[in-house]
């Protein structure tokens, strides 16, 4: 600042002056005073924009600098950026100030809003010299950045302004390259909200990934199942089994890696694509499972011949080629989800830890057909996939009260139970599938087609045929097709399978309500994800022109599924149907939104559900607009709470129900505690169908949590006891409670709900499930859905044979902030005190004359009097003969597989010196195939805790004594 100025009248008044050099000066020291004289400059800002037009004025930009402090300080963001764009090299990057901060932040946003609009009609947002200055001013910052070292914030600019050319400038030039690539990824996948440009973005990064020495195979094949690019995935497997160096290690390790990259790429993507992975694995013509050598050989030598963007696999030799066909045939059963479905049985069968004394509690308190349906759906999701029917076997008379649809619900809930046991399915169901000679309702029929789809769901194989046999076989018993529809829908799931979608079709045309309603689910189901033109043309126009609200419920889930993580592409679909004048289609529309967009946390997508959560003239469709948030929030759970906090006050009760569902989807397994104080006021709100809903989001939010880690887990589950318990409850709200106290101690309180994994990939089951299951609202049936979003919390290693090896790992935390909740405690019934005899005044009188009378007799008969009572002394605990309890250790050893809550992760690693060495972090949990540091060395296995069907028995033989 000039010394001793008290006003900038002086400076103002030689703008006036004739000469230049006294103007540059009064410039010059305006600059320097602008942010202490800004508002007598503000008077003046026509004379300081007059030198900046001036073409003949040599320091125009400095004039255009201080009156973009002056537009400044006025509030005028936008004047600002324009005058600072003008000074060109005058406004300074590098130099930290809040001016420069904030227009740096300004024309990174409008650069970014510039280039999310190119190839639009309005692409046009400002002139072609603003344009270009403002292009120039991104490269300075750019250049500057990676002058500093900075490339992890000149890339977090370079993706959010879409340059992907500094991106490849920065991954090449860090000096860390895979960490760089690493950081990259995780931007890609958790900020780049644009379909194409996520493409595109992981297009490049592929490319680097594959560059690295050694590739890091693990990244890679994740950027292409983003990509769904099938061919790559199938060379990358194909090499690494086909490996024939004389490194015995490097071959082994590749293979290992090999199914690691298959067991990721079956969790994370659908049947059909794992069909083209297998495919494209093999030549053509041979056979999957036979995978002889010489097939081997000449799939290789046509790898390395067409692959143009990676180093050609080398061709395997003879001498490995039973090795090669044993790893292809473990790698195609991997893909066929053979192995996966096999691990999670086993996991959910040994860890099982539900406690039927819950579920006994709730029973005794079971006073109507509402309630009895809510514990039957609850008792499945408790004991998902372990294979435990005890309490339905010991409380068979119980269960005998079901009639019709409760039936039916009944007997899906074995579905449930057994989830993942494929081979016995027939058999355990065998008893109630449909027969010729059965002449029944056909209730239990087809619940029993529903539970064979529960069984198989997503991993359909064989038993689809048979499905497909029953529905065909149903004719006219809309119950057996209903059944027949979501079993076989569930089993096809995303298999994309024409043949199975016509059928599903056929069944949708007859027109029958029952029926009607599962096919449409159905056929969302079987091509959930492929926005095929002909299905979204039937189905759409269907749901226009049917009269049956049943119908209309089965496809207002089915449509949304055709167009799952599609986005932008499904844009002139969900439009058509968001303008509609029919509830119940724009109700569809809001849940096209949930499914197009889920886990992108587009916030424009966000802005129109809110506004038709708010301003819809339907419950319904507000309810599910506001629902849908939480989907499209799944990939960052904490924004969700500040987004509906004021929904959840709304005076509108769908409002409010959706507010909390939306939070039990976007927060679920997470524990979140702002997530539960918002819904923590609903569970005494006056609509029941809001307590309802609350109480099924907070069990959402709760599950997979500990009562050492989360103080709110213990006092939610009391409440939910209590209102179980509470006689004026109403039914609905019960309902709610009832299926809550399942969800939160779902797969034997070991199971999770996670719609987005730690590598950002969407889990279609559990976004179709957690869809579906919304739906119970209209029809409770359909609450067996959620056990598609029930995954194991857990750990799972496995060798190169794909067995469990016997090992441990660490977990540096008390096993009470970890462990199981405690079993419920049966109340004892209190004993009787014995009240004393109550003796009266006359009494005492008659013993005192009965005395005198016998006071003269020498030997007088002694008196019977009431006993005094015992004196009973209470011993008081002697401090110190109480034994110290022994501090509780700080690390605990897991057993694999082992259960592994979300917040464990952080806490949990294989010791420094183990044996085996996992090929991925423990953090991403699920199967994780590790490395034998002592290969050849005997290895001790777990033993499977379901070993199959028992053996036949011995041939016949005769017995002697000999």
């Amino acid at each position: 600042m000039v010394a001793g100025l008290s006003s900038a009248g002086g400076l103002i008044a030689l703008l006036a002056d004739e000469d230049p050099e006294v103007k540059v000066y009064a410039l010059e020291r305006l600059n320097e005073v602008v942010d202490e004289y800004w508002t007598e400059l503000s008077e003046h800002i026509s004379q300081l924009e007059v030198l900046y037009e001036d073409d003949s004025f040599e320091h125009k930009k400095l004039a255009a600098l201080v009156v973009s402090k002056v537009y400044y300080n006025l509030g005028s963001l936008d004047d600002a950026l324009v005058f600072a764009l003008g000074a060109d090299e005058l406004f300074d990057v590098t130099v930290k100030s809040e001016y420069v901060e904030t227009l740096i932040a300004k024309c990174v946003d409008k650069y970014t809003k510039f280039q999310q609009n190119v190839g639009k009609e309005n692409q046009v947002l400002m002139g072609q010299d603003y344009d270009a200055r403002l292009l120039k001013v991104i490269d300075r910052l750019f250049d500057l950045c990676i002058s500093r070292k900075k490339y992890h914030e000149a890339i977090g600019i370079a993706i959010e302004t879409r340059r992907l050319d500094i991106v490849t400038k920065c991954v090449m030039q860090a000096p860390d390259m895979h960490k760089t690539l690493n950081y990259c990824y995780q931007v890609a996948v958790t900020l780049a909200d644009n379909w194409e440009y996520r493409r595109d973005l992981l297009d490049v990064l592929s490319c680097s990934y594959a560059e690295l020495s050694p590739p890091d195979y693990f990244h890679l094949s994740h950027c292409y199942i983003f990509l769904q690019d099938y061919r790559n995935l199938a060379k990358i497997l194909r090499k690494l089994i086909s490996n024939p160096g004389s490194d015995v290690a490097k071959v082994h390790s590749d293979r290992i890696m090999a199914y690691q990259v298959a067991f990721d790429l079956y969790n994370t993507t659908s049947q059909v694509f794992c069909t083209h992975v297998s495919s494209s694995l093999m030549p053509s013509g041979s056979n999957p499972e036979e995978a002889p050598a010489t097939s081997a050989t000449t799939t290789e030598g046509d790898a390395s011949k067409t692959d143009d963007e990676h180093p050609p696999a080398d061709v395997a030799e003879p001498a490995v080629s039973d090795g090669y066909r044993a790893a292809m045939k473990n790698l195609l059963r991997i893909l066929r989800g053979e192995r996966t479905v096999e691990l999670h049985l086993q996991f959910f069968v040994r860890s099982n830890h539900s406690d039927l004394l819950v579920y006994r509690h709730i029973k005794d308190h079971v006073r109507n057909s509402i309630c009895h349906n809510a514990a039957i759906v609850a008792n499945g999701f408790a004991h998902c996939g372990t294979t435990s029917d005890v309490f339905l076997r010991e409380d068979i008379e119980w269960l005998g009260q079901a009639a019709n649809w409760a039936k039916f619900t009944a007997t899906a809930s074995l579905g449930v139970i057994h989830k993942g046991h494929e081979k016995e399915a027939l058999t355990l169901l065998s008893t109630y599938l449909p027969s010729e000679a059965n002449v029944s309702p056909g209730y239990q029929d087809g619940g029993s087609l529903y539970a064979l789809g529960l069984i198989h769901a997503n991993h359909g194989g064989s038993v689809i045929d048979y499905l497909v046999g029953k529905l065909q076989d149903a004719r006219t018993n809309e119950v057996i097709q209903h059944g027949a529809c979501l079993g076989l829908g569930l089993a096809s799931l995303g298999t994309q399978r024409p043949d199975v979608y016509e059928y599903l079709k056929v069944c949708l045309l007859r027109d029958d309500a029952v029926a009607g309603e599962a096919a449409g689910l159905a056929m969302g189901l079987v091509m959930v994800g492929s926005l095929d033109a002909t299905a979204t043309e039937d189905m759409v126009n269907y749901i226009q022109n049917t009269q049956h609200d049943k119908i209309c419920n089965g496809l207002s889930v089915g449509i949304p599924l055709l167009v799952f993580d599609r986005q932008e592409e499904a844009a002139n679909c969900i439009e058509a149907l968001t303008d509609h004048k029919d509830q119940s289609i724009r109700r569809t529309a809001m849940n096209c939104l949930a499914m197009a967009y889920c886990g992108t946390a587009n916030l424009d997508v966000v802005q129109v559900l809110l506004h038709h959560g708010v301003s819809d003239a339907f419950g319904d469709v507000r309810r599910a607009a506001v629902t849908a948030i939480g989907f499209v929030l799944c990939n960052k759970p904490e924004l969700c709470p500040d987004m509906v906090r004021l929904l959840a006050e709304s005076f509108n009760p769908y409002v409010r129900c959706g507010a909390a569902m939306a939070l039990g989807i976007a927060c679920a397994s997470t524990g979140s505690i702002d997530a539960y104080k918002i819904i923590e006021p609903l569970f005494k709100d006056s609509t029941n169908f809001v307590r309802q809903g609350a109480y099924v989001a907070g069990a959402m939010i709760m599950i997979s949590q500990s009562q050492g880690h989360n103080k709110k887990v213990a006092e939610f589950r009391q409440m939910l006891k209590s209102t179980v318990a509470d006689s004026h409850e109403e039914s609905i709200a019960k309902f709610g409670a009832i299926m809550a106290q399942g969800i939160i101690d779902a797969g034997g309180r070991n199971a999770t709900i996670q719609l987005v994994d730690k590598a950002g990939h969407l889990h279609m089951p559990t976004v179709v499930g957690c869809l579906a299951f919304q739906n119970f609202w209209y029809w409770f049936p359909i609450a067996h859905f959620l056990s598609l979003a029930f995954t194991p919390s857990a750990v799972i290693c496995l060798n190169e044979d794909l067995e469990m090896p016997k090992c441990e790992l660490e977990s540096w935390a008390k096993e009470s902030t970890y462990a199981y909740p405690p079993i419920m405690e049966v109340a004892k019934a209190k004993e009787k005190e014995k009240v004393k005899t109550a003796v009266l005044s006359t009494t005492h009188k008659a013993a005192r004359r009965a005395g005198k009378s016998a006071s003269g007799t020498a030997a007088a008969t002694p008196t019977t009097s009431a006993p005094e009572p015992m004196e009973v002394t209470e011993e008081t605990p002697d401090p110190k003969a109480k034994e110290e309890e022994e501090e509780e250790p700080g690390k605990v050893w897991l057993e694999n597989p082992a259960r592994v809550l979300p917040a464990q992760f952080s806490v949990v690693k294989f010791e420094s010196d183990s044996r085996y060495v996992p090929v991925k972090k423990l953090g991403y949990g699920g199967i994780i195939m590790v490395n034998d540091g002592q290969r050849g060395d005997t290895e001790s296995l777990v033993k499977p805790a379901i070993d199959g069907p028992e053996p036949e028995p011995p041939a016949p033989f005769e017995w002697t004594e000999d």
